[in-house]
């Protein structure tokens, strides 16, 4: 055998699942197609700047982040808590009240906090603001949309914020996630302040990686996963190696297609990411635009925001840099770099004719979509020796890649205990 276990894919998933297997005392080997760790989780450099691939977030609320990740070694540097909503010639801040209690009185006058609309969003938030697990009930579970609808969240905090900030988060402006999904997320920026760590995102899966004995080896394809009558052999393009068990935590097309099982629906998305000498808004929100018919974006745009200001790290001495989101069709008729840059130069109120677009991603497999029920605790289970794991089978999140990484190693460990 070379190993005790083999894991496909050095995501946050499968370094999960390396560092708890290596605490247990077992062997691992970890094989990555492409040539860093982090899957998903990746930050290219650029001329000095820090280019995150996905607009991604780090939220120390995560119960897993909180758990296994040493958080002040990524030294955070943090958004405001909140957003700056653009409304034609308006610009209004809208903030946690407790973070920031300066800014209340201009939430308080802006229009977007009815009290009949904030009252029934908190009610239909509570009870899992007090209890975590009360979004765990699936019974009750429907689209987001209908669940809104349902509630009474029907007034322009839904239309000019809710709906544009979480189709951002969410990859998908469909309203058709899991409402029970998105009360973990809210809950998470309830008690979270999001942030970016010093050195880009991809820094998160380089210190789960340092953590592990024997490096993952990179740039290693794998073509196959079979279960033996006395362990796992993985055909690679460099030959094949053994173990007893196996995890196969890629992502998730190449885990459906290596573990020959269904592919889940992915939600995708683009972020155009541009160099400037002037920062367009010396603030830490994201901007979110409600300037089209009834308070929706006027635009592609879903979210902008001057990353530099909030991470000074990822622009070099002199520079900005200004992130957008746009969302990916399913017909591919994307947006092109002149309606993003007409969306930037309306929802900065400024010219953006001398920003240099530095880098666009475009990621049509960013996230798992997550329709009701949500259901945490998926199989992971593929025969005797096969496990998989990955964000899709628990939450569409960070949170979820490390929870289902985790317990795919606990169930190896377990596994491998009955036989020995």
């Amino acid at each position: 055998m070379d190993a005790d276990v083999i894991i496909i894919g050095a995501g946050l998933a499968g370094l999960q699942a390396a560092r708890r297997l290596q605490d247990s005392g077992l062997s691992v080997i970890v094989l990555e197609a492409s040539d860093a760790v982090g899957g998903r989780v990746r930050t290219d450099r650029v001329d000095g700047f820090l280019l995150d691939r996905g607009f991604q977030l780090l939220n120390p609320a995560y119960p897993a982040v909180r758990e296994w990740i040493d958080i002040e070694a990524l030294r955070l540097q943090h958004f405001g808590v909140g957003a700056l909503i653009r409304n034609g010639e308006s610009l209004t801040r809208l903030a946690h009240p407790l973070r920031h209690p300066q800014y209340l009185p201009e939430a308080l006058r802006s229009g977007y906090l009815q009290p009949r609309e904030v009252f029934a969003l908190l009610k239909w938030l509570a009870p899992t603001l007090i209890r975590e697990t009360a979004s765990s009930r699936a019974q009750q579970d429907m689209t987001l949309a209908s669940s809104l609808d349902s509630a009474g969240v029907t007034g322009p905090l839904r239309t000019s914020v809710i709906d544009t900030f979480l189709s951002g988060v969410l990859a998908d402006a469909s309203g058709t996630t899991s409402a029970n999904f998105v009360r973990l997320l809210l809950r998470s920026f309830a008690f979270g302040v999001p942030g970016l760590p010093e050195q880009g995102m991809q820094a998160l899966p380089e210190l789960m990686a340092a953590e592990l004995v024997h490096k993952p080896q990179t740039q290693i394809r794998v073509t196959s996963v079979a279960e033996t009558t006395v362990g796992v052999e993985v055909g690679t393009d460099t030959g094949f190696l053994r173990a007893q068990m196996a995890i196969v935590a890629a992502g998730p097309p190449e885990a459906a297609e290596l573990t020959e099982t269904a592919e889940p629906k992915m939600n995708g998305l683009s972020t155009w990411w541009f160099a400037t000498d002037h920062s367009p808004l010396k603030e830490k929100f994201l901007v979110l635009d409600a300037s089209g018919p009834a308070g929706k974006a006027a635009g592609p745009v879903v979210h902008a925001a001057v990353v530099s200001e909030v991470a000074p790290s990822y622009a070099p001495a002199g520079k900005h840099l200004v992130e957008a989101t746009t969302l990916l069709s399913a017909t591919g008729n994307n947006p092109d770099e002149a309606s993003v840059r007409r969306d930037l130069e309306r929802m900065y109120a400024t010219s953006v004719n001398d920003w240099e677009l530095i880098a666009r991603h475009e990621l049509p497999h960013t996230l798992p979509a997550q329709p009701p029920p949500l259901n945490q605790h998926r199989s992971q289970r593929i025969n005797d020796r096969v496990f998989i794991a990955g964000d899709h089978l628990d939450t569409a999140s960070i949170n979820g890649a490390l929870l289902s990484g985790d317990r795919a190693a606990r169930s190896v460990v377990e596994a491998l205990s009955h036989r020995n």
